[in-house]
């Protein structure tokens, strides 16, 4: 899967397409702007599995630098 597959949100936008809970399960990960990367954690990927992307964004971004971080959101499987 290609980095395009995934919706970019930076921290000061929060698009419609995902200011309303999904009824559909996604996958938010944490971005690193500079290389593209998802964030590790000893060495596994930063991924929340979630009903309600919003909420995992905010809380992935928090206390974090916009410029170097986004929050990218992946639907899992088909409509609920």
């Amino acid at each position: 899967m290609t980095a395009a597959a995934f919706p970019r949100i930076a921290s000061d936008q929060a698009p419609t397409a995902v200011t309303q809970p999904l009824r559909q399960a996604c996958a938010v990960r944490l971005v690193d702007r500079r290389t593209g990367l998802t964030h590790r954690v000893n060495g596994s990927p930063l991924v929340l599995f979630t009903r309600n992307p919003v909420e995992a964004i905010a809380e992935l971004l928090s206390g974090r630098d916009a410029g170097v971080w986004e929050a990218r959101v992946e639907p899992i499987g088909g409509a609920a």
